[in-house]
Parts: structure tokens; sequence; C-alpha cells
């Protein structure tokens, strides 16, 4: 019965894993509001509260993340390039569904993670779910223009493709 269970959970681990690696980036047509985001007040890596409504009126790319997820882990590079290119245009913010600062703390100068990262503690999935990914998987993506719609989204492991086609919807409003 052990053995079913660990095939089971194989599998349906390959097909997540799989999905997200296929998953395209997805422009918005209606645009959604973003207004969860900027209500909410989550805690920075060194534990201080950071009210989000400081972000409004600016292009985001809001990366939800935990450090036990592996395509979380293996998009922090292409985040961390985009945020240097970007640099003073486009903001990048890794919402970590964490709720261990220094725990979270060490991960960033591991991974070296140049970009702003702030925890959740218990309000990661309620804060998705507010935002369009209701099933809760990670990582979850969310572009967000000047005006605080999001124009596109992306459930699974962004590429450089997605992060760039994410700049010109961001830079173009």
């Amino acid at each position: 019965m052990q053995i079913n269970f660990v095939k089971t959970l194989t599998a349906s681990c390959f097909f997540v894993l799989f999905f997200a690696l296929l998953s395209p980036l997805t422009a918005i047509g209606e645009t959604q509001d973003a207004s969860p985001l900027f209500s909410s007040t989550l805690q920075s890596a060194d534990n201080k509260p950071v009210a989000l409504a400081q972000y409004r009126g600016k292009p985001l790319v809001v990366n939800f993340w935990a450090r036990w997820c592996p395509p979380c882990r293996a998009e922090i590079p292409e985040l961390s390039a985009f945020q240097k290119t970007h640099r003073g245009q486009i903001e990048v913010l890794g919402i970590g569904l964490e709720d261990d600062a220094t725990a979270v703390s060490a991960f960033m100068k591991q991974h070296k993670m140049d970009y702003t990262v702030l925890l959740t503690g218990n309000q990661g999935t309620p804060l998705m779910q507010a935002l369009g990914n209701k099933q809760g998987g990670l990582p979850y993506t969310l572009f967000i223009d000047r005006q605080g719609r999001v124009v596109g989204k992306k459930i699974g492991l962004l590429r450089q493709t997605d992060l760039a086609k994410a700049a010109e919807l961001l830079l173009a409003r």
C-alpha cells in the first residue's frame, strides 16, 4: 500500500513539474485588480512590517515562492538578472510563503537574491487566491502595471522569454 502511495505521489509531482515547465505567460484580456496585494502588510526578511501600498504606481513583477519548491529555486537567477537589467523601471518582489525570517535571510544570501523579498506567514495562500491563483500552485508570478492592474500571470517556472514579454507589457503602459 505504501508503494502505491509513493508511485501516485511521484506521478503527481512529475505532472505538476511538467505542467509548470510548459505553462505559458498568460496575458490578461480583462485586467484584474491588484488591490488585495496593495492592501497587504507583509514582513521583510529582517522581520519588519512592509506595507505593500508603497509599491502602488510602480510596474511590478510579483513572484510567490517557497524555499522547498524546486521550480521556485530554479527561477531565482532569472529574477535577479531581470531586476538588475530593469532596476529603476520595474520592481521585482519575491513573496515567500514563509514565516522564518532567519532561514529566509540565509537562503537569500545562499541564492544571491538581490531583489526585495517579503514573507507572508499564514497570509500567503489566501493572498494568492485573492490574486487569481485558486489552486495555490507555486511558483506564481503576477505582472502589475503602474495603474495597479494585473496584466499578465504565470503559474510555474519563469523563463527569460516570459520576463521579456512581461517587460514589454509593463513598460508599454
